[in-house]
C-alpha cells in the first residue's frame, strides 16, 4: 500500500515535502530522575511534548512542575504494564483481583499478560488516568500508550471513541500493515491497525505519520545518542514524526530501578545539547506539539467535520 500524503500538512499550514517533528518525552512521573530531566529540557528548548504515567509515584510532582510552565504540551501515557522488579505501580481502579493485576496486586510487567484484561476493564482504567490529569489541572494535549499496551485492536474502538470524546488526537501513525508488523503485531492485528489509521483519518481524526525512538540501550553504535539524534534527523522522510526518548537524570535512585539507565540519561543528554537545535535548524526540520493537532481536530469537531 502506498501511504498517501498526510492531509493533516496541509491543514498546519506546511508542504507535504515538510519534516515535522514532535520531539517526545516519555514516561514523565515515572520517577524523580525524569520528571527534573523533563524540567532541564523544557528550558534547554528543543523538546516540544512528553506524557505523563499517571499512576506512578512521581506523578504528583510532574503535575506540578507541567503547571508552572505556561503553554506545557502534555499528554495522558496510559499505562496498563509495570515492568521493573522492584520498583511498581499499580492501577487506579478495581479490586485485588482485577486481571489487570499480577500476583503481588501492581499491573503486570510484560505486554501480553496486560492485554489479558477484558476491554471494559481497560476503559475504565485508562479513563480513570486521563480523569485523574483533568482533575490536577493539566492541560491534556493527546493521549499514547505506555510500551504499546493499549495499543491493540480489542481495546482501541473504546479508547478512540475516550480521546475523542475529549478531543484530544491519539498517537496512533498512519502506517502500512508491513510498518505495524515490523514494530511488533502479527499479520492479522497489523492489518486491523493499518484499517484502524486510515478509517481514523477518513473520520477527520489528525494523525502523525512515522514513529522513530532514540534506543533504550547504548551498545555499538548507539554509544553516542546526539551523533544518532543527527542521524536520525537528517534520514526523516516527510510527514509528521512522534520522535520518543526517554530521558533521565543520572542518579542513584534511576540507576537502582532501571537496567537501561545509561540509555536514558543518554536521551536526555541527546536533547539538551544546544549544538543539535542549530541541526534541527540547518536541516529545516520543523519542530511542533501535539498542540496544533489537538486544535485541530477540536475545530473540526465544532465544525461538525469528524464523523462518528
Amino acid at each position: 500500500m502506498n501511504v498517501p500524503p498526510n492531509p493533516s500538512l496541509k491543514a498546519l499550514g506546511y508542504d507535504s515535502r515538510d519534516r515535522v517533528v514532535i520531539f517526545h518525552a516519555d514516561d514523565v512521573g515515572m520517577c524523580q530522575a525524569t520528571v527534573s530531566a523533563y524540567q532541564d529540557l523544557q528550558g534547554a528548548g528543543l523538546l516540544s511534548s512528553a506524557a505523563v504515567m499517571m499512576p506512578c509515584a512521581w506523578a504528583p510532582a510532574a503535575a506540578q512542575v507541567i503547571r508552572s510552565l505556561p503553554g506545557a504540551d502534555v499528554g495522558v501515557h496510559w499505562t496498563l504494564t509495570s515492568e521493573w522488579a522492584t520498583y511498581r505501580w499499580g492501577p487506579l481502579t478495581g479490586d485485588g483481583t482485577s486481571l489487570l493485576r499480577d500476583a503481588d496486586g501492581y499491573f503486570h510487567a510484560g505486554v501480553n499478560e496486560a492485554r489479558q484484561a477484558d476491554p471494559p476493564t481497560v476503559r475504565t482504567e485508562l479513563a480513570a488516568q486521563l480523569d485523574r490529569a483533568l482533575d490536577w489541572g493539566l492541560d491534556v494535549t493527546h493521549v499514547d500508550a505506555h510500551m504499546g499496551a493499549a495499543a491493540h485492536p480489542n481495546y482501541l474502538p473504546d479508547l478512540m471513541a475516550l480521546a475523542l470524546a475529549h478531543g484530544l488526537p491519539p498517537l496512533f501513525p498512519r502506517q502500512t500493515a508491513a510498518a505495524w508488523q515490523a514494530a511488533g503485531l502479527d499479520g492479522e492485528d497489523a492489518r486491523q491497525a493499518e484499517q484502524a489509521a486510515f478509517a481514523l483519518e477518513e473520520r477527520g481524526v489528525p494523525l502523525v505519520d512515522h514513529l522513530r525512538m532514540l534506543p533504550l540501550d547504548t551498545a555499538g553504535d548507539h554509544a553516542d545518542h546526539g551523533a544518532l539524534t543527527r542521524q536520525m534527523l537528517r534520514e526523516l522522510p516527510p510527514g509528521i514524526t512522534h520522535f520518543i526518548l526517554h530521558p533521565a537524570r543520572d542518579t542513584p535512585e534511576l540507576r537502582a530501578i532501571c537496567g537501561d539507565w545509561p540509555a536514558r540519561v543518554a536521551n536526555y543528554h541527546a536533547l539538551m545539547d544546544p549544538g543539535l537545535r542549530r541541526e534541527v535548524h540547518n536541516l529545516g526540520v520543523q519542530v511542533i506539539g501535539y498542540r496544533p493537532l489537538r486544535e485541530l481536530l477540536r475545530g473540526r469537531q465544532a465544525a461538525g467535520e469528524v464523523r462518528p
